[in-house]
């Protein structure tokens, strides 16, 4: 019998180890892309445009992907601004806790700094570490949030939050990779989920949904962002086994909400000539969860939980 694999741990990323990091080295490399890191920000805008309302129905639509404060779009697969920020504001207040242990290039991070928020951030990549940490080196304080927030970043595994304590959070808002659509490290890092096939990622997200499980305060909410692929023509509905794996540990399903795409043309779907005998996906899942509350009676929401 094989034994089984051991997880990494969190090991903390702090604002000084950066400052080191970037004096030595001033670009990464996430999948093939070079991202530029250590200069300083030019901010114009700390916000999204004057006319920005939050979502109020199950279909999202973001035309533009939003390029306020310090979000870039140069970070493939990163999620527009408007997601985390729309989630952060219906389902926490300032000053608690949020956590996106799959942050990325620090969208959620950067989100949750500008609403008031605390939050933690964990990447299994380095250097996507220190891309998070360049977009959170800015400085906002206004009179009505004269109180510092602090972030924190870790380079860790989604699966093993180890340094994160039972009900310490108070809103996770994540959006995975993909299962073997961007291989974000390449192969130079065995635990990015990014690398799986889709049997061994579906079963590293429900070690992922237990740990969110574990670490998310009772009757709070858990917001994934995941999308489907294609292959042989044919649809492979990645986000059914996440919506599975979530609910599996006993997370009930809120809201199934329809997040449009407008740039389809990725490398997952480099489409020739213009007919072809399927649809071009052009939509991904926003699926949010929540904790049951203690000593709560879900029976009422037995099909809005596992139930098959």
């Amino acid at each position: 019998m094989a034994n089984p694999q051991k997880l990494m741990g969190m090991q903390i990323v702090t604002e000084e180890d950066y400052r080191r990091f970037v004096a030595e080295k001033q670009r990464v490399k996430i999948e093939n892309v070079d991202v530029e890191i250590g200069r300083p920000w030019r901010i114009k805008e700390f916000g999204p445009p004057k006319d920005y309302k939050s979502e109020e129905f199950t279909v999202w639509s973001f035309p533009s992907r939003g390029d306020w404060a310090t979000h870039s779009g140069n970070y493939r697969g990163n999620w527009s601004p408007y997601i985390p920020r729309n989630l952060i504001t219906k389902y926490s207040k300032p000053g608690e806790l949020v956590l996106d242990q799959m942050c990325g290039s620090g969208t959620t991070l950067v989100e949750s700094k500008l609403l008031g928020r605390d939050v933690i951030g964990v990447d299994v990549n380095p250097d996507a570490i220190m891309v998070a940490q360049d977009r959170l080196s800015f400085d906002y304080n206004t009179l009505d949030r004269p109180r510092r927030v602090e972030t924190r970043t870790f380079v860790g595994d989604a699966r093993n939050l180890d340094l994160i304590g039972d009900e310490a959070v108070d809103l996770i808002a994540t959006h995975p990779p993909y299962a073997g659509i961007i291989s974000y490290s390449g192969k130079r890092i065995l635990d990015d989920l990014s690398r799986l096939k889709l049997p061994a990622y579906i079963d590293a997200m429900r070690k992922v949904a237990a740990e969110s499980y574990r670490v998310l305060k009772n009757n709070r909410y858990c917001g994934v962002l995941i999308g489907d692929t294609r292959k042989g023509r044919h649809y492979i509905p990645i986000s059914l086994g996440v919506l599975q794996a979530f609910l599996s540990v006993g997370f009930i399903l809120k809201e199934d909400i329809i997040k449009l795409q407008h740039k389809t043309m990725t490398t997952r779907q480099r489409w020739r000539g213009h007919s072809y005998d399927f649809y071009k996906i052009a939509h991904e899942h926003l699926y949010v969860f929540r904790k049951p509350a203690l000593d709560e009676k879900t029976a009422p929401l037995k099909y809005s939980k596992k139930w098959w």
